[in-house]
């Protein structure tokens, strides 16, 4: 499924947002909190604070969306049966964690649009 112009703008608009957040938590480092998920999987409050503001302006901007978030803050976890919508927005809000907690610019906002399982 083409990405729409629409969902382009939207996406565009809240990684500039959410990356603020990141950039500014990168300059210190030294003093995120810092979870484990399981073996070598980390969780930082910069994760789950982007992925909060990443879910509130995506559902703002497209409320009848489905969300399938990583670190499932506020997202809904969903089955094909259980969606709303034909449309799943689905979020890593730091993609490279582990390089993000040892200082390595190496990271991205994963954010992708599911439409009818494609």
């Amino acid at each position: 499924m083409p990405l729409l112009s629409s969902e382009i703008n939207i996406l565009e608009k809240v990684c500039h947002k959410a990356s603020k957040i990141i950039i500014r938590d990168f300059g210190e480092i030294e003093k995120l909190q810092v979870s484990k998920k399981g073996p070598g999987d980390f969780v930082t409050k910069t994760d789950q604070k982007v992925e909060k503001v990443i879910i509130e302006e995506l559902k703002k901007a497209r409320p009848g969306f489905n969300v399938l978030a990583e670190e499932g803050g506020g997202g809904e976890r969903v089955t094909t049966n259980e969606r709303k919508s034909e449309y799943t927005w689905i979020i890593d809000p730091i993609d490279g964690t582990t390089n993000f907690l040892h200082g390595i610019p190496h990271f991205a906002i994963s954010i992708g649009l599911l439409s009818k399982d494609e």
